[in-house]
């Protein structure tokens, strides 16, 4: 059983992120990368994390695919918010562009992501990765695919 299954089994997108932030709890990925979901309404999320030198990459800074998995994060729950219970989704194509370094002194960041079409079929949705200054340091656009809800064996 997922995370999701154990804290809002039949419950919406949104009902169900709101459980989650509620019982204090992530997704494995934010116990692995150290971010969390912070905020969900109708059609937006926002995660937030502070990168540490273990997520740094070769060259000294934080490795692209720190931001791209909070941005990702963010795109999907804005989408999730506004499923029904009967509904799943899964990112098809994730465009990332960074803007600005980052490091663990950075501090800080938090992604936006807005739900900005969401069919039977398919979902369009964009994030911005901010610094603690309120900086644009990356920002993404995302094509996710509206599915139905597997049922458990």
């Amino acid at each position: 059983m997922n995370i999701i299954e154990q804290v809002a089994p039949g419950l919406s997108g949104l009902e169900t992120l709101q459980a989650l932030i509620r019982a204090g709890g992530r997704p494995p990925i934010g116990d692995t990368l150290d971010f969390t979901l912070v905020e969900v309404g109708d059609g937006w999320a926002t995660f937030a994390g502070v990168p540490s030198v273990s997520a740094y990459n070769p060259m000294g800074a934080v490795h692209g695919g720190y931001a791209a998995a909070l941005l990702d994060s963010a795109c999907g729950c804005a989408v999730h918010s506004k499923l029904n219970a009967d509904q799943a989704y899964t990112t098809l194509e994730l465009k990332v562009s960074y803007l600005r370094s980052v490091t663990a002194d950075t501090g800080a960041l938090r992604a936006e992501g807005r739900a900005i079409s969401v069919g039977r079929r398919a979902a369009f949705a964009e994030a911005t990765l901010k610094d603690a200054g309120q900086r644009i340091v990356a920002t993404a656009s995302s094509t996710l695919l509206v599915m139905d809800r597997p049922r458990p064996r």
